[in-house]
Order: C-alpha cells, then sequence, then structure tokens
C-alpha cells in the first residue's frame, strides 16, 4: 500500500527579492512499512523533504500526500494535529528535554500532543522502555545515559503515540561505529514489529546499506529510483 505519494512537488524559498529552489519538481512514492534513505549532498533537498512529508513545512507547488492526506491543504493547526497523530520524529542530536527524565521524555507527547489517560502512557512506555532496551534506566536524566542509549529513548518517544511514519534526520551522525548499528537494527525491529513506515535523510552508508528503497537526490531532483534487484535497490530516474 502506498503511504506517500509526491507528484510535481516543488519547494522554494525566499532569500530577500532572491528565490532559492530547494525542491524542484520530484515524484516518488513510498509503501508502508517500508525503510526508506533519501540521500545525497549537504543542500540537495533531503532536509526539505522530511520537513514536507512531516508537515513541518509546506510545499510551493505539487501535490504530496500522506496516508491519503493532501497535506499541502492543511492548515497550520490542522498540520500539527496531523503530526501529532501520525509522525514521530528522530534527530541527530536527540532532541531530548534535559530537566526531564527518560521515562518523561518518552511520556510527553502522550501528555502534550494526545493527551492519554495515565494508566495507558504508563502500559505504552513500559512496552517502549523494554522494546528498546531501556527498561530501568526510566528515572535517568539524558545527561546521566549515553549516546546510543539517548537515541534509544528519542526512537520510544517518536513511536509513543503509535506513529504509522517516523522521520530520521541523520540519526546516527553523532554515534559511533557499533551503536550506529545498533540503532539502525533497533529500528528495523521495530518496523518488523508495528509495522512503522522508517524514512531517513542521511550520509551514512550503514543506513544505506540496510535501506530497502534509496532516492539519490541531488541540487533538489531525484535523478535515482530502486529497481527490483538486490537490496539496496538503485536505479535511474527517467
Amino acid at each position: 500500500m502506498v503511504l506517500i505519494r509526491a507528484e510535481g512537488l516543488v519547494k522554494t524559498y525566499r532569500a530577500g527579492e532572491v528565490e532559492v529552489p530547494a525542491v524542484k519538481g520530484v515524484d516518488f512514492a513510498i509503501d508502508s512499512k517500508s525503510f526508506v534513505a533519501f540521500v545525497g549532498p549537504s543542500g540537495s533537498g533531503k532536509t526539505t523533504l522530511l520537513n514536507m512529508i512531516g508537515c513541518l513545512d509546506r510545499s510551493t507547488a505539487g501535490k504530496l500526500t500522506v496516508m491519503d492526506t493532501d497535506v499541502g491543504k492543511l492548515d497550520r493547526r490542522a498540520a500539527a494535529d496531523f503530526r501529532g497523530r501520525h509522525i514521530g520524529f528522530v534527530f541527530q542530536d536527540f532532541n531530548l528535554i534535559p530537566v526531564l527524565t527518560v521515562y518523561e521524555n518518552i511520556e510527553y507527547p502522550l501528555i502534550m500532543v494526545q493527551d492519554w489517560p495515565e494508566s495507558k502512557r504508563r502500559e505504552q512506555i513500559a512496552r517502549l522502555l523494554e522494546a528498546v532496551g531501556m527498561s530501568g534506566q526510566e528515572k535517568k536524566r539524558p545527561d546521566q545515559i549515553s549516546g546510543g542509549q539517548k537515541q534509544r529513548v528519542a526512537v520510544a518517544r517518536a513511536l509513543a503515540t503509535n506513529a504509522q511514519l517516523v522521520l530520521a534526520d541523520e540519526p546516527t551522525a553523532n554515534l559511533d561505529h557499533d551503536t550506529a548499528y545498533r540503532i539502525i537494527e533497533l529500528m528495523k525491529k521495530m518496523r518488523d514489529e508495528l509495522g512503522t513506515t522508517f524514512i531517513f535523510s542521511t550520509h551514512d552508508p550503514k543506513i544505506m546499506s540496510e535501506a530497502e528503497v534509496i532516492f539519490q537526490l541531488e541540487d533538489g531532483r531525484i535523478h535515482r529510483q530502486p529497481l527490483p534487484q538486490p537490496q539496496p535497490k538503485v536505479a535511474l530516474h527517467a
């Protein structure tokens, strides 16, 4: 099932009187329960695409459909609501709240975004702590755990609201080699067990080697798409 579809998607920013094109009429489709990477040099449009898919930014032209919703037509409030109900985010610098415990960081979107009752929050957080291997660490604060543990907490927080889609912007950039592989394996485990779709913006060859589909970006355009061949699938875009 197609989860995301872009048709002629364009994003242009203004810098004073100058228009700066970031994404130039791209087309792509992403199936549900997939493990996808947007790759390319800095400035190629990777993060811009993630921001549009995540309803953090709106396209200038074209159409972007996420879970059967034309997100380009959502106003600011509707976009925030859609994002809170359906999409999780994992960042390279973790973005954990330093004054909150591990438990409270995972709990935060369940209170602020979805207002779950306490008993339901407690069950969900316990399940996620176990799934990411952080049971017993819930009372610690971010400055008391390692970088890999912080990213595990970030993955749990992204999945706390039962997000169907998780967007990860350079999630392994600040991790050592072995920890990065463990985080990638954790995300694949979550995909297999929960049916979550993971989309990465990355330079990391470790993620590229594990991705099922790679979209290669350069200068705001997708010039490679997947072919039916051994993973990761890469082919020229017509």
